[in-house]
């Protein structure tokens, strides 16, 4: 309602993340992101080795990391919208285990990638065998005929993709009007096969004969006839971002028609998503630990760069309701607030982590981290006053 005040960017609560989502309304958010421990063994600010009733075994611990975040997947979908996601970080350790918890949570029709993340470029020196470089992002729907998650970014549309520049200064690329899928044909789109006149040396193209122009009909590149993707009327109100060209095939030369598709149309240009997110790209383990140096001190071994999380962001609306029940150093409720502040958006986060005690001898305890969850409250408490948007501490 008009006059009622917004609510903060970001919320935190303090508690185990199982009991806080039993008391979080049904379908209330649009994007989860988890960042589970992963079993590792290792020694963090965190505990994160699962050891199970079967002992210490490698069948053990796994078997008792399934059952740890089966429970909690189940109540991340509970509490997804209809149209929502949830997109989980894991490395080697469980991430068979946990595609297959997700596929039993989610259903393994609504899988949406298994996105490979590349958070260590130098790759881990440390050890046997390979210098790892990678882990995963698994992304699920709760629906995926009705999700509304856009697997585009307009990060990723970079100026190399469009190599010709126009009199106005404009870059662009051609790409053909033919239809090149032969599924669209004279026989399934009769109505997009028709006669277009061009000029191959000024490039003029139009639907009815001018001066130097010659007739030219869609055809697939064996002479067989095709069907423009372009309809008359839409020929007609975009004349100009037409082309006529003379090419050189197989077949011999022939004129065609291309598409000027130029680099920032109106609506703005977004670009599909690879399943590889490179860390030139989103940022690295290093730069997420420098990120977080630079508000609180080195804290936490191993934080995700805000960078990681602004490209999933991207995907969703820019009022999008975000959970991270795995909120870890606070890293996402930190892209929330950078994404609202860069793009005017109206995203919220509400953020959860346990009361669970830093290690005794690592440097969240060193610096006065009594427990794992001070490192997000401190966080977001930072965040809020230098980028702005508010913090919400509620109780658990």
């Amino acid at each position: 309602m008009p006059g009622e005040p917004r609510p903060a960017w970001n919320a935190f609560v303090e508690g185990d993340n199982l009991d806080v989502l039993a008391t979080l309304a049904p379908e209330s958010f649009d994007l989860a992101y988890l960042d589970p421990p992963y079993n590792t063994g290792n020694d963090f600010a965190y505990r994160d080795d699962f050891r199970g009733a079967r002992g210490a075994g490698a069948e053990g611990r796994h078997a008792a990391w399934v059952t740890f975040i089966e429970p909690r997947l189940e109540a991340v979908r509970r509490v997804l919208a209809p149209t929502g996601a949830v997109a989980v970080s894991i490395d080697d350790h469980e991430v068979a285990h946990l595609r297959l918890a997700m596929d039993r949570v989610f259903g393994e029709q609504n899988l949406l990638a298994q996105v490979v993340v590349n958070l260590n470029p130098k790759g881990r020196q440390l050890g046997r065998g390979f210098a790892t470089s990678h882990e995963y992002l698994l992304v699920y729907a709760r629906d995926a005929e009705r999700c509304v998650l856009d697997a585009s970014s307009a990060s990723t549309v970079v100026e190399s993709d469009f190599p010709l520049l126009a009199e106005d200064g404009r870059r662009y690329r051609r790409l053909p009007l033919r239809n090149t899928n032969k599924r669209f044909n004279p026989m399934t789109a009769p109505t997009l096969h028709f006669e277009l006149w061009g000029d191959p040396v000024s490039g003029r193209v139009a639907l009815e004969p001018f001066p130097g122009a010659v007739a030219v009909v869609p055809v697939f590149g064996d002479g067989t006839p095709a069907v423009w993707r372009w309809s008359r009327p839409r020929v007609a109100e975009r004349a100009d971002d037409l082309e006529c060209r003379l090419v050189r095939g197989a077949r011999g030369e022939r004129v065609d028609v291309y598409q000027r598709d130029w680099r920032h149309p109106v609506g703005g240009r977004r670009k599909k998503l690879r399943t590889i997110w490179l860390a030139e790209e989103i940022g690295s383990t290093d730069t997420a630990v420098a990120e977080l140096k630079e508000i609180l001190g080195h804290v936490f071994e191993s934080p995700k760069p805000t960078g990681l999380l602004r490209r999933l962001l991207d995907t969703m609306p820019d009022d999008a309701r975000v959970l991270d029940c795995f909120a870890g150093s606070g890293t996402t409720g930190h892209a929330v607030a950078l994404a609202n502040l860069a793009d005017g958006g109206r995203r919220t986060c509400l953020s959860v982590n346990s009361a669970e005690p830093t290690r005794p001898g690592s440097n969240a305890a060193r610096a006065g981290y009594a427990c794992v969850a001070d490192i997000t409250r401190a966080r977001l408490r930072a965040v809020a006053e230098q980028v702005g948007g508010g913090l919400e501490e509620r109780e658990s």
